[in-house]
């Protein structure tokens, strides 16, 4: 709400004003103050003429129509009437000898009731001059009154009654009220009962407290409806709607009521508006809002929402407070009066009026107000104040035009303040119906013609630059025209489109439309217009294009208004067009492979009194009844915000701007879309489009994204085609539009392209019609593929015909091809004879093949057979002469068969005609191995080649019959093997069983046999008391306890097997009562006899009790030892110390010490045989100071200690041995042949000796005697070599490949050239297997010797 102007008199100050806005139109307001006259404003303000009275003005009113007010003034009998037209004064005299105090003009005719202060009542006809004074119509002073849309006058006064008259002041009806009466108003009061009383009721406020509502026609049926105290005082009160009251009260409450029969007087809203004073309420009908004032401020609802403000102004300069409120009867304008003695008068609805050029737009702002503005390329708004109000507003590149009636006001806009000046003013023929503008012309319709003439000329040029359309009256009635930068358009009455050329002023098209154009909306450059014809349907013109010509609009709505282009440089094809509730979107598809075609995108609801001025990519700028604008988002372009959107769309969403994209043509906004949503749907859709759209390089990367790489080759294929028909033709087939394709192509450079497409989709019948206009040579191939096609849907008749047509005489394939279907055919059709004649002739094996089986098919199997034959199919032949019983066909083509079906029809006809031994072989080559044995053994008495077929084939059935066969014989294992052999293990084991043969069949189940098995054959062992056998199979099916009890019953002489089988079922069974059971028969407590303790040391390996084996191991080595069995004891421990080195556990001290003497003992013997007396002297000197491990041969040891020693040069340590033999305890068992030369030694004692050589430790490098084995630097046990004896060296370092034991490379080097093992583990070793060792640092870990 806009402050429009305020009147603000000297002569008024301080009073309340009375003030009447003209009837009907508006146009003037009359306010009378204290001072003694009546001054009449325009609506923007302007003083137009001033009455002057005799005394203070106490009544005014307008007339019905606002044509003449009337005045009455204090101290004067006179009534003034000021006629508005001709602005004119006149008075009558009314006859009242007392003061008048008020005045009404009827609502129907000049008729005027004036009321005075005594009570009496003067009628006026202005028309007829008539005066009638009715005298005591009241005994005081009338106070209100009100006329009926019925003519009927209701005067309320302060003696607490209500009179209604007629138009001649007869009294009707005289109510007396409860006290006085004010704001008396008609009204239809709803009842139950349908009547056409018209204004029924009078309403009043009395002693403003009471609202009361009286019937006119029974006045006793009156209603006193009362309010809350707290409301205060009834200010005004207005009706509204379909019987609804409103009453603003003192204290600042809106109250609403209804005077419905069943819900009156009932609240139906209240709300307080104002905290301290209510001053006045008013209703605008027209606009359907209520405004209230109050409190220093107007308050404005609308009636249907009363419960929101939709606009407040406060008036603080306003101290005193407001007064009354009025509206013109448009609403347009709404006047205040204030205490003050000020009148304001405000701006509510503006006419919308606005035009656009290009992305410029000029609208209304006020009354005399027009702003100009560009939003788009962010232009300072221009305000040009004017000086009419206009009915009509046009916009130029460079120009505004504003006028009403036949006058215009030109302005031109300039670059410098105040960027607009006015150019001049034009008067026409006629009153302007509509302008346009260009660059340089303006267009002015009116009365049915166009008015042509240059902005900007001197008045002489000017003359010359005008010109009247239409030229002359043939084309009719102009009824809308518009003006683009090069031609003027323009619709007439009789349906004619008419173009002009504004450069040279004459018309260059004409369109004729079946019924008169109302309105035409070109786009922009002029190339295209929407225009609306009389019957409310639309249409798209393109003048300059003959092939889109006129297009009928689709779902075009009958109350559009209005169109408009869009002005952003891509959507040249988008236009709108509006209503007052809708904008629908359309956009033209120029380039489609359908050909041109406008398509509706969709609708976008509009406000209420919205109308839209410019569209600019997606954005609607609309103009409002409030002088603003406002921006409208089309819903059509809602995928315009996905790039500045920060929410990710869902799928849907993203799928649904992808639609309006593409409808759009905005393909580009579509791919980054796509990419956003990722769908292979959405892809192929816009794919699609692309196609439709003819884009193809687009198509392109939407199919390569897509991964469709078929499509972007096809369309690459196409890429270059500049013939636009044949390039649409090739789309049209990439979307399955066939028949499209077909008729693009034929109209397009290519039309051969039509042919290839229906040949390719094998659709002949179109092909060979094609081909008959086109390509008359290409007529044998189509008939040809046809003929194929009609082959297969069973059309023979025309098959064969087509095959025939087909035929050239010229190439080859293509005449064998039509021959072997002429062949097929005519054996279809029953001509046999022919049929294969040509079959037989032809060179294709297929085709003999095709034949035979549609002659086996009708039951001619001689035919079919022959021709099978002659294609070399012989085992369709075969079976075709079996069917026909032609066996010596049959045997004839048998060596060239390998179906077995056919063997065994050959073989089973062959045993009925007693021929065995070939029906035998027959059985055998169709693989029917059971019929084959049947026949060996029954007919032939061949079990030779019957077994073999069982062992080969391995056929359960077969399998039987042989062993049913053996057992026949009496052969009994032959039987077994082959029951097992058949699975048949029940009946073996009974036959095993029945004939003791169990042995027999235990060999033969072998591994094969299942858990129930293994304990059948134990539980018949173990009745039989065979211990070994029966604890072997319970042993076998996992019962641990009975294969020990069984394997311990054994007699002595199986005793070591058994014994290796119970440590072995023991070790399996894992189960501590077994093992102590074992171990109590091993320790002998069980019998008394103590087993040997190498089965201990087995069962504690197998139980993988490591620790107890070592332990078990050395006892068996020492007792070994102890025996004089070196070798043996040297391998317990060797065989101990690997095994506890694979499962890495740490080896005994014992064990190491024990196994090192063994193997130095052991190693004397082979340095004596070499010859290497040193080395096995060092050795026996070993050997000679742990003499106490070899107790049985002490003597013998000590002897070759002492020869030894003595040959290599050891004197010192022979003396040694010597003396300790001649022991009294060893004396006599000296050897006889030694003994003189052991004496002399001691005798004669020679303490020199031989000095050991030193080499350096493998872990500190100290120098050590070679065959010191503990380092006193470093405090580790040495690793030996197992060659020598020695200690090991870094640089001189090898293993043996079999026990990984070290030795010195050197030395196992030169011992391997006369041994052939090595001298730990006994594995033949050779010289190449031995390999020098550079790095040996994880053998020499300080904790594990030996590694």
């Amino acid at each position: 709400m806009k402050s429009l102007f305020t009147l603000n008199d000297k002569a008024w100050s301080g009073s309340s004003l009375l003030y009447k806005w003209q009837k009907s139109l508006g146009n003037y307001i009359a306010v009378a103050g204290h001072d003694n006259s009546v001054k009449i404003f325009d609506r923007h303000g302007q003083k137009w003429t001033e009455l002057n009275l005799a005394g203070r003005c106490v009544g005014m009113d307008w007339d019905k129509d606002g044509d003449i007010l009337a005045v009455i003034a204090a101290k004067s009998s006179s009534i003034f009437l000021w006629d508005a037209s001709v602005n004119r004064t006149s008075q009558i005299d009314s006859g009242m000898r007392d003061q008048m105090s008020i005045i009404l003009w009827s609502k129907l005719g000049p008729v005027l009731a004036v009321g005075t202060e005594k009570g009496n009542l003067l009628i006026y006809n202005q028309q007829t001059s008539r005066k009638i004074p009715v005298l005591g119509k009241h005994t005081k002073k009338i106070t209100c009154g009100c006329w009926s849309t019925q003519n009927l006058l209701a005067l309320g006064s302060d003696d607490n009654t209500l009179s209604i008259s007629n138009h001649e002041g007869d009294t009707i009806r005289q109510i007396t009220l409860r006290g006085e009466p004010a704001n008396v108003c008609f009204s239809v009061l709803k009842t139950n009962e349908r009547s056409a009383q018209g204004e029924n009721t009078v309403s009043m406020s009395v002693d403003k407290k009471i609202l009361t509502l009286v019937n006119v026609s029974n006045p006793e049926d009156r209603q006193e409806l009362a309010f809350q105290q707290h409301y205060g005082n009834i200010v005004s009160y207005c009706w509204y709607g379909d019987g609804y009251i409103l009453t603003g009260f003192s204290r600042g409450y809106l109250v609403v009521i209804s005077t419905h029969v069943r819900e009156i007087g009932n609240e139906i809203f209240e709300i307080r508006n104002y905290k301290d004073i209510l001053n006045s309420v008013a209703i605008s009908a027209a606009l359907n809002k209520v405004a209230s004032c109050g409190d220093n401020s107007i308050k404005i609802h609308e009636l249907s929402e009363l419960s929101d403000i939709i606009n407040v102004v406060e008036l603080e300069e306003e101290t005193k407070g407001l007064d009354k409120l009025s509206w013109t009867d448009d609403g347009q304008l709404l006047a205040v009066s204030t205490q003050k003695g000020a009148l304001h008068v405000f701006l509510t609805k503006l006419p919308i009026l606005g035009d656009s050029y290009s992305t410029r737009l000029a609208y209304l702002t006020s009354l005399l107000e027009v702003t100009v503005s560009n939003q788009v390329e962010e232009e300072t708004p221009v305000t040009i104040q004017v000086e009419v109000e206009p009915t009509f507003i046009a916009m130029g590149p460079y120009h505004l035009a504003v006028g009403m009636n036949n006058r215009a006001w030109f302005y031109t806009f300039l670059d410098q303040e105040p960027g607009v000046k006015k150019l001049k003013d034009i008067e026409y023929l006629g009153t302007i119906a509509s302008m346009c503008l260009n660059s340089d012309y303006a267009a002015a319709l009116f009365e049915g013609k166009v008015q042509l003439h240059m902005i900007e000329g001197k008045d002489q040029e000017e003359k010359k630059q005008m010109k009247l359309f239409p030229d002359g009256d043939r084309q009719g009635r102009i009824l809308c025209h518009a003006l683009t930068a090069d031609f003027l358009y323009y619709g007439s009455d009789s349906g004619n489109v008419v173009c002009v050329l504004v450069e040279d002023w004459e018309t260059v098209g004409i369109y004729n439309h079946s019924v008169g154009v109302k309105k035409v909306f070109p786009d922009l450059n002029g190339t295209r217009l929407v225009f609306i014809d009389n019957k409310n349907g639309g249409f798209l013109l393109s003048p300059a294009n003959k092939t889109e010509s006129c297009i009928e609009l689709p779902n075009f709505s009958p109350t559009i208004t209005g169109v408009l282009w869009d002005n952003w440089h891509a959507d040249r094809g988008v236009f709108v067009a509006y209503d007052d509730d809708k904008v629908y979107t359309y956009v033209l598809h120029k380039t489609t492979i359908y050909g041109p075609r406008v398509v509706l995108v969709g609708s976008t609801t509009l406000l209420h009194s919205q109308k839209p001025l410019l569209l600019y990519n997606g954005e609607l700028t609309c103009q409002m009844a409030n002088g603003k604008t406002s921006e409208v988002s089309l819903s059509t372009h809602s995928f315009l915000k996905h790039s500045t959107g920060t929410v990710p769309d869902s799928p849907p969403e993203l799928s649904k701007m992808i639609e309006q994209a593409l409808t759009l043509k905005r393909f580009h906004e579509a791919f980054d879309l796509c990419k956003s949503a990722n769908s292979k749907k959405d892809w192929a859709e816009l794919g699609k489009a692309c196609l439709v759209h003819m884009e193809v390089d687009l198509a392109i990367q939407v199919y390569r994204m897509n991964g469709d790489v078929g499509m972007v080759m096809s369309l690459q294929g196409i890429q270059g085609i500049e013939d636009m028909n044949l390039q649409a033709g090739h789309l049209a087939l990439f979307l399955g539009e066939y028949n499209l394709a077909q008729d693009l192509y034929l109209s397009s450079s290519g039309p051969i392209a039509a042919l290839e497409m229906r040949k390719d989709l094998l659709h002949w019948d179109s092909a060979l019609m094609i081909a008959k206009r086109l390509a008359e040579d290409q007529i044998p191939f189509i008939s040809k593929e046809y003929a194929v096609h009609l082959e297969f849907i069973g059309d023979y008749v025309n098959a064969l015909a087509h095959y025939e047509k087909g035929t050239t005489h010229v190439n080859q394939d293509h005449d064998e091809a039509c021959q072997a279907g002429i062949a097929r055919m005519s054996i279809r059709m029953g001509d046999i004879r022919r049929g294969a004649a040509i079959a037989i002739q032809h060179p294709s094996r297929v085709l003999k093949k095709e034949c035979g089986a549609i002659l086996e098919n009708m039951k001619q199997f001689f035919e079919a057979a022959q021709l099978y034959e002659k294609g070399q199919y012989y085992e369709k032949a075969a079976s075709v002469y079996i069917r026909c019983k032609n066996w010596a066909k049959v045997g004839e083509l048998l060596p060239q068969v390998s179906s077995p079906k056919i063997h065994l029809q050959y073989a089973k006809a062959k045993e009925a005609d007693s021929k065995y031994e070939e029906a035998a072989q027959s059985y055998e080559s169709a693989k029917d191995w059971d019929n084959a044995i049947r026949v060996l053994l029954d007919h032939l008495k061949n079990p030779q080649d019957a077994v073999r077929i069982v062992r080969e084939t391995r056929s359960i059935d077969g399998a039987k019959m042989v062993a049913r066969f053996f057992q026949g014989l009496n052969d009994y294992g032959s039987a077994i093997y082959l029951l097992v052999l058949s699975q048949c293990n029940d009946e073996a084991f009974q036959l095993a069983q029945q004939h003791g043969q169990m042995e027999v069949y235990a060999d033969i189940i072998g591994p094969e046999a299942t858990q129930e098995d293994y304990q059948s054959i134990a539980l018949y062992f173990a009745a039989e008391k065979k211990h070994m056998q029966a604890g072997k199979f319970f042993q076998k099916c996992g019962q641990y306890s009975r294969a020990l009890n069984h394997f311990l019953k054994c007699p002595s002489t199986d005793d070591n097997l058994a014994v290796e089988m119970a440590i072995q079922t023991v070790g399996q069974a894992k189960d501590s009562t077994l093992t102590t059971q074992l171990i109590d028969y091993l320790m002998g407590e069980s019998d008394g006899m103590p087993k040997d303790a190498k089965y201990l040391f087995r069962l504690y390996m197998a139980l993988q009790r490591y620790r107890e084996a070592a332990r078990t191991a050395i006892i068996i080595a020492r007792e070994e030892q102890c025996a004089g069995n070196y070798r043996n004891a040297h391998d317990v421990l060797f065989s101990m110390y690997t095994e506890l080195q694979a499962q890495k556990i740490k080896i005994p001290a014992e064990m190491v010490t024990n196994l090192m003497i063994l193997h130095s003992y052991l190693l004397v013997k082979i340095h004596v045989k070499r010859g290497d007396h040193l080395k096995a002297a060092r050795m026996l000197i070993r050997v000679g100071n742990n003499i106490s491990k070899f107790p049985s041969h002490v003597v013998p040891i000590l002897t070759s200690a002492v020869i030894e020693c003595h040959r290599a040069g050891l004197k010192n340590s022979a003396f040694s041995f010597a003396a300790m033999l001649l022991r009294p305890e060893y004396r006599n068992e000296i050897n006889p042949t030694h003994r003189k030369k052991i004496e002399a030694i001691v005798r004669h004692p020679d303490t020199s000796e031989l000095e050991e050589e030193t080499t350096p430790c493998p872990f500190c490098g100290s120098q050590l005697k070679q065959n010191e084995l503990l380092c006193i630097s470093c405090n580790n046990n040495l690793p030996y070599c197992i060659a020598t004896g020695r200690h090991m060296l870094k640089e001189d370092w090898s293993l043996c490949p079999h026990c990984e034991f070290p030795a010195l490379y050197s030395q196992l080097t030169l011992l391997l050239e006369t041994e052939t093992v090595c001298p730990m583990c006994s594995e033949t070793l050779n010289v190449q297997q031995v390999k020098k060792m550079s790095d040996c640092s994880i053998y020499l870990r300080a904790d594990e010797p030996n590694q």
